[in-house]
């Protein structure tokens, strides 16, 4: 579990300590959807359930509202134990935010775009606490979890990928960047994945996302039910550290566990893996594009089966469609992101959406 390895550090934990205590804790407002988030109990775990199937459990702030305060909550109860967080419907965790919702907001000017950075500030700080929580939390990746839905997931210590699970992180392509503490997580993947996973939206999909190092496990969807009632029947000793339940809740998921799937080979391996290493190590776009460019002019193929067409004219193309500004963006927050901690992440990437608000790329 290489991503919370790092969220767990000492160094890491006593600078995100700060940012919690000083964020109030939101309230319900008027005009909430009472039942856009679902809370259940089955002995010591709860349950969290994204309830917008239709928008494929897009995050808003009404959502945040609940789930922050119930979080809280749970944190200080000696009932609760573990925490679970999955989406409504055969679909989708979470699609994201509700960027139709932000863009509409943007467009009544300086107002509006306001209320879009409150919004920013609501979902960062429930991605913080998600990192920082003192106990199991564990995100069911069932269906499509992109952008804030990463979010929701990433910054688990537990990620449960399922055949049915389609990951990315496509802000570029709506001029923004990759945000929910991309700048941590993205630029701690191995070799370049999480450099180029970031520029070109790329998707991911059930297994490879545990291959990818994005999810922490695989089981089949048909699975997730059974895995919450055998979480209920767990007992951790008063004295059991995080690792120890960790471990003990990794042992319980390993029962479910039926192999992994032969007819998906690994994606982002072999040659294909050394193209992405060699082109997406530099540290401007413009080297980027000049190293793919050098791929498509020495002719090398990568002779995979699960990679279709030319990959480095088709990055090409895609890194052509991106918003110039997010693109560049997206790369240096990826290469300044290895060197914050968790808190700092957010703070900075608050800073980084409350002026992307005002930019014209921004969902046009």
């Amino acid at each position: 579990m290489p991503l919370k390895a790092k969220i767990l550090n000492p160094t890491i934990a006593g600078r995100t300590a700060k940012m919690s205590t000083q964020a109030p804790i939101p309230k319900e407002e008027p005009g909430d959807n009472p039942d856009d988030v679902l809370f259940n109990s089955l002995y010591g775990v709860r349950v969290i359930e994204l309830n917008r199937p239709k928008k494929l459990n897009s995050l808003n702030g009404s959502m945040a509202r609940k789930i922050i305060p119930r979080l809280k909550e749970w944190e200080k109860s000696q009932l609760a134990s573990v925490v679970v967080m999955a989406g409504v419907g055969e679909k989708a965790f979470c699609a994201g935010g509700d960027v139709a919702a932000l863009a509409k907001n943007n467009k009544k000017g300086p107002e509006g775009q306001e209320g879009s950075k409150a919004y920013f500030g609501l979902e960062y700080q429930l991605d913080h606490l998600i990192a920082t929580y003192p106990k199991p939390y564990i995100a069911y990746m069932d269906g499509i979890t992109m952008g804030g839905g990463v979010g929701l997931s990433v910054h688990a210590p537990i990620r449960v990928a399922t055949e049915r699970t389609v990951f990315a992180m496509p802000e570029t392509t709506i001029g923004f960047f990759p945000d929910v503490g991309g700048s941590f997580f993205l630029s701690r993947l191995e070799g370049e994945i999480g450099t180029y996973l970031a520029l070109t939206s790329s998707r991911l999909q059930g297994v490879n996302t545990l291959y990818a190092g994005i999810a922490t496990h695989y089981i089949h969807s048909s699975s997730l039910g059974a895995l919450t009632a055998r979480l209920g029947e767990l007992v951790f000793k008063d004295y059991a550290s995080m690792e120890e339940k960790l471990a003990l809740i990794d042992a319980t998921i390993e029962e479910f566990g039926t192999g992994l799937p032969h007819d998906e080979p690994m994606l982002l391996a072999g040659k294909l893996r050394a193209a992405i290493d060699r082109c997406f190590r530099h540290n401007t776009v413009e080297e980027i594009i000049a190293a793919l460019k050098e791929e498509v002019k020495s002719g090398r193929r990568l002779e995979k089966e699960e990679v279709k067409g030319e990959w480095a004219s088709d990055t090409l193309k895609a890194l052509s469609e991106k918003s110039p500004t997010s693109l560049k963006v997206a790369l240096r927050q990826l290469r300044l992101g290895k060197g914050w901690g968790i808190s700092e992440t957010f703070q900075r990437e608050y800073h980084i959406a409350s002026r992307f608000m005002s930019h014209p790329d921004f969902v046009n």
